[in-house]
């Protein structure tokens, strides 16, 4: 287990997207480490089920519904956060995914393909992937941003992917978004740096969650031929676990630890992205 951060106790952390596979589990260590823990939805029901379970180990938490989306439903839960708590240290911009509408069945180009092809994608469903994981990102460090300004050491992490840094096949509008949040991140950090606002990424490798599910495992559990390609790829030979993710998170979240490091991208990734294949 890894140790409590003394210096986090007290602080509040707004997370995006704070019931996925991944965004939860930061929210339970962060609380785990005295963080008062904000944990924002479309559906407050599945952040209460997240709450719930760090009330019962003892934390502080509380679910919002708010779509990353619109602006006054971001302002309003940043009320509500302020009403409650007084304060914003950290956010985390965990809301993202992908859409099937965005997601190619093949891929690369075949002539005479009968599934959904480059030409066949629809743009509602290109547009709407780009919005939630790079415009919801832009609006929930817009309306939260005023907030972390005025806290001592204030910290925002965005999640990017290892399709940012070379694009994988099939899922061209997730590629393009994550790629521009690495973007994004530096240049945020550049423009926050002598305010004393921190912004980094954290680039998951390659995790079975909701999302990507139905890609990585066939439906009686074993692995694709994505999944192989994958695990080939990657010299540890595994798939990543929520758990992986959670001591960069806190140490980007503690300046005690990473006070001087800003604007980077960090991949966990199993050496994922280290590996050239040969």
């Amino acid at each position: 287990m890894i140790p409590i951060h003394e210096n986090l106790s007290g602080r509040v952390a707004v997370i995006t997207g704070g019931s996925g596979v991944l965004c939860s589990q930061m929210a339970r260590e962060l609380a785990r480490h005295g963080v008062k823990v904000a944990v924002l939805n479309r559906t407050a029901e599945k952040g209460q089920e997240v709450v719930d379970s760090i009330s019962k180990s003892g934390g502080t938490a509380l679910s919002i519904a708010a779509d990353v989306l619109d602006r006054n439903s971001l302002e309003n839960a940043k009320k509500e956060i302020l009403d409650r708590y007084g304060r914003v240290d950290i956010l985390i911009n965990g809301a993202g995914g992908n859409h099937p509408d965005a997601i190619t069945d093949a891929e690369t180009y075949e002539e005479h393909t009968t599934g959904t092809s480059f030409f066949k994608l629809d743009e509602t469903g290109f547009s709407q992937v780009f919005a939630s994981n790079f415009t919801g990102s832009f609006l929930s460090s817009q309306v939260f941003g005023s907030s972390l300004l005025k806290a001592p050491a204030p910290v925002i992490l965005n999640i990017s992917s290892m399709s940012a840094y070379a694009p994988m096949t099939k899922v061209p509008a997730y590629s393009a978004a994550k790629a521009s949040i690495n973007n994004f991140t530096m240049w945020l950090a550049v423009h926050f740096a002598e305010a004393g606002l921190r912004v980094n990424a954290i680039a998951p490798g390659f995790f079975l969650t909701t999302q990507n599910r139905d890609l990585l495992l066939k439906e009686d559990g074993s692995y694709t031929e994505r999944s192989a390609k994958i695990l080939n790829g990657t010299p540890m030979k595994r798939f990543g676990k929520p758990e992986d993710l959670l001591g960069t998170v806190l140490w980007l979240a503690d300046e005690s630890y990473s006070g001087f490091v800003t604007g980077v991208t960090v991949p966990v990734d199993g050496g994922f992205m280290a590996y050239s294949g040969v």
